[in-house]
């Protein structure tokens, strides 16, 4: 069975995966997937109109996030998982049909009969729902409206899918924005009629990235609401004598919650990948048996967790095919999943602890103690802004740099490392997500107290890099694009394509992306971004190193 898929970076030749993907995925996943995403918007065709008339229901909203969450890439790799997700979507989407007739009713108003996803009815079995996925995939888009546009909506897809990721963090937490929901509403209906227009389809892509600011600021109020803003903390990356259990992923809640359950166990907890943030948050670092961080960036997972002594837990996407020497001890939970592991409902995570305490665990402290600097949200960066900006008229801060994004296997990755330690020592690197783990534990040593390489948080805190941007551009009386700051940027699944797209929604110009360019952006549409915003693939170190400093 063939199959099409370039929503990643680390897509085969660069061009597509239609064998079987690099991720891991199979061919039956993908095509469950393709039609997963179909299902959504058919939800969305009948939400999105019953919203005009006023009526809504949260279960559907929350349920299209959940659908397009579950696509996004190394989340969900069970079929039959993926196929359940594909049933309670079409439940979703009859249910928003009730609520669109009945506002239409309660109006004396003529429903629409919209077409196409909204009138998908589901196959029985998942066989057949493998053959309707194949049957609507983006391979049969392409043949019909060719690449360009066909690329333009899948860059609006993926954007929409890494947004929901946040949109699904924060509401996990309790807030919630309706217009967000009514959104993507609107961009999944958009989706549904095919559209050609490019101009049309830019203009959306830009309208998610504007939409996905509102979504990383709810998911902001949501972390820091609960558990503090995050502060300079040094964080242990040498090991702790006793039982352990490693957490990756990105949920802070799934950490919290296990962190409880733990307590007094005996049981000391690390974090693994994005997780390594949640060190700087007052309420889950006041947990002392979080005691440090293992490991790097998920593509290491397997060599890593392979020699981890105790459990895994996985909460968001980030999952590789597991080992079979470790598969009998990773756990996932939510929406992740991979045939055969075991899945945590209701974030009760005995079975976890339980095989914690059945495995060895480290038989010794390591010494001496090795530790790196996490913390430097927004607001402890703006903390100390007056420092900053001191030291900036001072002439002894010359530039920032921000460095970070999706990390990944691909070769071309250490171009970050390279940059990184090629920044002259009177500039500073602000970084986030897992590109961090690039050159994170190297020594950067600071400028005036000031470190100089500050540690953000994960890839949704691109927001605070946002924010602080924006601060330092009020206090200079500037825009944002004439602040002495350059944006490198790595890319690997959909959160990265939507901060792309919103980074380019309010305007910032002249980003350096890389290691590859999409798949999915042809170039006639790359032109036009690099037209409109400077966009540039990453080159070598030292040329764009040259070049950010006018050197």
């Amino acid at each position: 069975m063939s199959m099409f898929c370039y929503q990643c970076e680390q897509t085969a030749r660069g061009e597509g995966c239609n064998a079987f993907g690099v991720c891991g995925k199979d061919p039956d996943t993908a095509a469950l997937q393709d039609l997963l995403v179909h299902a959504a918007k058919g939800v969305s065709q009948y939400a999105h109109r019953a919203r005009k008339l006023g009526a809504s229901e949260r279960a559907v909203d929350v349920g299209v996030v959940e659908a397009l969450f579950s696509t996004v890439t190394n989340v969900n790799f069970d079929p039959e998982r993926v196929a359940d997700v594909i049933r309670r979507t079409a439940a979703l989407r009859d249910r928003a049909k009730e609520i669109y007739e009945a506002a239409c009713r309660e109006l004396g108003k003529a429903p629409e009969v919209p077409g196409g996803p909204a009138a998908w009815v589901p196959a029985d079995s998942t066989d057949d729902l493998i053959k309707q996925g194949e049957e609507i995939g983006i391979e049969t888009r392409l043949n019909a409206l060719g690449p360009d546009v066909t690329g333009l909506q899948e860059l609006l897809t993926y954007g929409l899918k890494g947004s929901a990721a946040y949109v699904d963090h924060a509401q996990i937490l309790g807030v919630e924005d309706d217009s967000v929901y009514a959104f993507f509403h609107e961009a999944l209906d958009f989706l549904a009629g095919d559209p050609s227009d490019v101009d049309a389809l830019v203009g959306m892509c830009l309208r998610s990235g504007e939409v996905n600011l509102r979504v990383m600021e709810l998911l902001d109020a949501a972390n820091t609401g609960v558990y503090g803003n995050p502060e300079p903390t040094p964080v242990r990356i040498t090991p702790v004598k006793g039982k352990a259990i490693l957490v990756s992923g990105h949920d802070l809640k799934d950490l919290d919650e296990l962190l409880k359950q733990t307590a007094g166990t005996g049981i000391n907890v690390y974090t693994h990948g994005e997780m390594l943030p949640c060190h700087g948050y007052p309420e889950l670092k006041r947990h002392p048996h979080l005691v440090g961080n293992y490991g790097g960036a998920w593509q290491d997972q397997r060599k890593e967790f392979d020699a981890f002594p105790g459990p895994i837990l996985m909460t968001t996407n980030c999952i590789q095919k597991p080992k079979e020497s470790y598969k009998d001890r990773i756990f996932t939970c939510g929406l992740v999943a991979w045939p055969g592991v075991a899945h945590i409902s209701d974030r009760n995570f005995k079975p976890v602890i339980d095989a914690a305490l059945a495995a060895d665990g480290f038989p010794e402290t390591v010494t001496p103690e090795k530790t790196i600097l996490v913390g430097f949200g927004h607001a402890a960066v703006l903390g100390v802004a007056d420092k900053v900006i001191e030291a900036v008229k001072a002439g002894k801060l010359r530039h920032f740099f921000l460095v970070g994004g999706c990390d990944g296997a691909k070769p071309g990755r250490n171009y970050y490392t390279e940059f990184a330690q090629a920044v002259p020592e009177d500039c500073v690197i602000l970084t986030l997500a897992c590109g961090k783990y690039r050159f994170n534990k190297l020594e950067f040593g600071d400028i005036g107290g000031i470190p100089r390489l500050l540690d953000i948080g994960q890839c949704n805190d691109a927001y605070s890099a946002i924010k602080i941007a924006q601060a330092l551009a009020e206090a200079f009386e500037c825009g944002v694009n004439d602040l002495p700051l350059s944006m490198i940027l790595s890319w690997y699944e959909q959160k990265a394509v939507t901060i792309l797209l919103t980074l380019l929604a309010i305007g910032i110009k002249d980003i350096r992306l890389g290691p590859s360019l999409p798949a999915f952006v042809t170039p006639p549409v790359l032109n036009v971004l690099v037209e409109k915003f400077n966009l540039a693939p990453i080159t070598t170190a030292e040329a764009d190193l040259k070049a950010c400093l006018g050197a």
